[in-house]
């Protein structure tokens, strides 16, 4: 499954996340641990706020990854479809 994680950065937590992250090489930034794989990342760096689109089937996985952020931000998560998935999601809804 995919999932839209949306975050909003503390503000006195902004310096930290910056200096941890800054610190990371790409490697590191796209590896959320077994069983999750990172498809995508964006970033709002004025307002501190982003989104990543993750995919991965155990929810505790997910969980396991977002704990080592969440002590810093606020999280939302949300399963997505892809333009496919949701094409055969409303053909199914509408009988076709």
């Amino acid at each position: 499954m995919k999932f839209m994680v949306s975050w909003s950065i503390d503000r006195d937590k902004r310096q930290e996340v910056l200096k941890v992250w800054s610190s990371q090489t790409p490697e590191q930034q796209m590896d959320a641990g077994p069983g999750v794989k990172v498809l995508g990342r964006w970033h709002n760096v004025v307002e501190f706020v982003g989104v990543a689109i993750v995919e991965a089937d155990d929810a505790g996985a997910l969980s396991q990854y977002l704990l080592k952020w969440n002590s810093m931000m606020d999280m939302d998560v949300c399963p997505v479809l892809d333009d496919a998935e949701t094409t055969a999601v409303g053909k199914k809804a509408l009988g076709l």
